[in-house]
């Protein structure tokens, strides 16, 4: 206990020091996102500080253990190639990305196999359009490049029309090196943003003019950084670690040569020096003007590259890029507003069932005639009906549940493989493809809950609940999606997916989904038919008129608040993970947002259907359903605002697309939300009328 004390001590007063030196540093006005050795301080301080709130458990001592566990670094020697990749140009105001070579530009440089290896191939990232391609800039370990033209691209007036159109929707090029993403770092605004833009835009009270003036950026200064390996700061010939990626764009109208243009070509403004070298000058950006009265615009693409040397380690590589991100302090609120909801029902249901419900099941039980019995008001005299199936549409009812679990499943199993880390989340490519294979693997868990569910309803068209149940869900999600893969084929966006690719889908969904189901469906009406513990009376019993808050759709309503509530403040950072591409690596909050999300489901349908009960209404199967469900309805609604607030898509494609997927995202929740509070409303039912002594 001594040793621990004093180590204990030891780690607050040098706490206390790092404290007091961060403090010194930023009123010293040093930021964040530098080079330096200051500004790596202030980053490990705030990394320290996630660390104590739960973001890294102990024995992971820097970000990239959370971020890509059991990756190592890679060593590059002296003059050797590195590889640069190219990624989506992409913006947040249309969700509409394009490929890099789609642009006016340089030609993309040969295949190389070495090169073919390293691109990301799995299903998931294919269905988002994500394909890694060679940059076309070459750049070597440690080896500076000075202004070099690389090539000269006609762009002809349409063209013009459709970059001027990316600048002003400020769609962004992004790459990555070494897998770091490129990154904009301004020191002066303490801020450092993935990917640089196409160009801008300069309003006329800047240039004078009656228009917008567009200007592209064709000059690009990459600054890499790295740190030596080992102890071997001193040997040239000592492997590095890439440690950074940053890049500079400029716009500067190059001289255009009467010969044609190669790397070694000389031109006046690649070659200036001093305060004419090449930079941001309003006197030579490179306008994007289309009234020229010319054919096209010749462009000189170029770049330089400068290598710095630092003493960042290459574990704390990734912490520039969460500067700027919310604080976990809100995930800690959403997990304590989460928890106070469940607390809440926690206490109304142990109400019921401790108080009420013991006390009505004793006298009940103690009652000594039937003519006290008549006497009873309330759920006890339902016992007769509470079990009788649900009358309308039984067929979709039970595949709504058995979808419903199946989802559910899914998703359970992909949390647990993203927090032993089978699953990177990082990868969304990866993530989505983890999601749809466990999807489809998870479909005999459907076809049996179906099954089962379909059995009790006394239903004898088992062959068509089968197929329903495997094409049901599945099959509205495919046809939307291809709706939507048109439109983006049509508008040329790289997350339009080929023909191919599609008969990959349909070959999963026919070859793989579609089996297991029929085998979960078998399994499930050769089962024996649920028990239940009283008998249904041959004449449906009258059903009063209910209070105004058991009546749909006003119990719908309700009854969707407080799931929904569980996780909407969670749901801001995933929306924002999703369409404002920014890095969601909190798997354990999500997993633990999930499971109060299904406590409240059950303890929300539980008291629901009481209720219910109590008001003599035994047609519960229904309602039970609904009344979690409709926290998709809100989750939709709270999309919208998400678009409205957040998000400023512009045309009607960007929007179409938003609305299409949230709206499948809103169905997949509300389907989960009400199979769980189908199966506790039916576990608590069975409970509390098999404790009653009914002859």
């Amino acid at each position: 206990m001594t040793e621990r004390r004093k180590q204990r001590t030891e780690e607050a007063r040098l706490a206390k020091e790092e404290a007091e030196k961060v403090e010194e540093l930023k009123k010293q006005g040093h930021d964040e996102v530098g080079h330096t050795a200051e500004a790596a301080l202030l980053r490990k301080h705030q990394l320290r500080k996630k660390r104590r709130k739960g973001l890294l458990r102990r024995k992971e001592r820097d970000l990239a253990s959370v971020l890509f566990p059991g990756v190592s670094p890679e060593v590059y020697m002296p003059k050797e190639e590195v590889l640069m990749y190219t990624d989506h140009v992409n913006s947040k105001k249309t969700q509409v990305p394009f490929e890099f070579y789609e642009l006016p530009g340089c030609p993309a440089p040969k295949m190389t196999e070495s090169r073919r290896k390293r691109q990301r191939k799995n299903l998931g990232a294919r269905l988002q359009g994500i394909e890694l391609k060679p940059a076309p800039y070459t750049m070597k370990i440690k080896e500076d490049i000075p202004c070099t033209p690389l090539c000269q691209s006609n762009v002809d007036i349409k063209k013009l029309r459709w970059l001027r159109k990316l600048v002003e929707r400020q769609y962004r090029i992004h790459m990555t090196l070494d897998t770091l993403p490129v990154l904009m770092r301004s020191q002066q605004l303490n801020y450092a943003v993935r990917g640089y833009p196409i160009g801008f835009m300069a309003p006329p009270s800047y240039t004078g003019l009656d228009e917008d003036e567009y200007y592209l950026y064709n000059h690009l200064k990459f600054t890499i950084t790295y740190s030596n390996v080992g102890d071997s700061e001193s040997d040239a010939d000592a492997g590095v670690h890439i440690t950074g990626f940053d890049v500079h764009p400029i716009s500067i109208a190059h001289e255009i040569p009467a010969s044609g243009l190669t790397p070694a070509t000389e031109i006046d403004t690649c070659n200036a020096e001093g305060a004419k070298a090449v930079a941001n000058d309003p006197a030579t950006y490179l306008k994007l003007k289309t009234n020229t009265g010319k054919a096209e615009l010749p462009v000189i693409f170029s770049y330089e590259v400068e290598w710095i040397e630092t003493d960042l380690p290459w574990e704390d590589r990734w912490d520039v890029y969460l500067i700027g991100t919310p604080d976990d302090d809100i995930h800690s609120f959403a997990i304590i507003n989460s928890l106070m909801i469940v607390l809440f029902l926690t206490g109304a249901i142990a109400t019921i069932l401790i108080r009420t419900l013991k006390k009505d099941i004793a006298g009940y039980n103690d009652m000594q005639s039937m003519e006290e019995a008549q006497e009873e008001t309330g759920w006890k005299l339902v016992h007769g009906d509470v079990f009788r199936p649900p009358s309308a549409s039984p067929m979709l009812f039970s595949i709504l549940v058995g979808t419903g679990v199946q989802i559910g499943t899914a998703f359970l199993l992909t949390m647990l493989s993203c927090m032993v880390r089978l699953i990177n989340p990082m990868h969304k490519g990866q993530t989505l493809t983890g999601i749809l294979v466990l999807y489809v693997l998870c479909g005999s868990v459907a076809g049996y809950v179906s099954a089962r569910v379909f059995k009790f309803c006394d239903a004898k068209a088992w062959k068509r609940n089968m197929i329903l149940t495997a094409a049901g869900l599945p099959g509205v999600l495919v046809g939307i999606f291809m709706i939507l893969n048109f439109f983006l084929h049509m508008a040329g966006a790289a997350t339009a997916v080929g023909f191919f690719m599609i008969l990959a889908i349909f070959a999963l969904w026919v070859c793989v989904s579609t089996p297991l189901v029929f085998v979960g469906s078998f399994m499930g009406f050769r089962a024996e038919k649920l028990s239940i513990p009283a008998k249904v009376n041959k004449v449906t019993r009258y059903v009063p008129k209910s209070p105004w808050y058991s009546e749909p759709p006003i119990s719908f309503l309700l009854g969707g608040i407080l799931p929904f509530g569980s996780v909407c403040i969670e749901l801001f950072f995933i929306l924002s993970a999703l369409w404002l591409h920014q890095i969601y690596y909190f798997m354990g909050v999500l997993a633990v947002v999930v499971l109060i999300l299904s406590a409240t489901c059950a303890e929300v349908s539980i008291a629901m259907t009481y209720l219910q009960l109590c008001a003599e209404d035994h047609r519960w199967y229904w309602k039970s359903f609904w009344n979690c469900a409709s926290a998709g309805l809100y989750l939709f609604l709270y999309s919208l605002w998400f678009l409205s607030s957040r998000l400023q898509l512009v045309g009607v494609l960007p929007v179409m697309v938003y609305i299409s997927y949230m709206g499948m995202i809103s169905v997949c929740f509300a389907l989960f939300c009400g199979a769980m509070g189908v199966m506790c409303s039916f576990v608590f039912v069975r409970a509390i009328y098999g404790a009653l002594k009914v002859d």
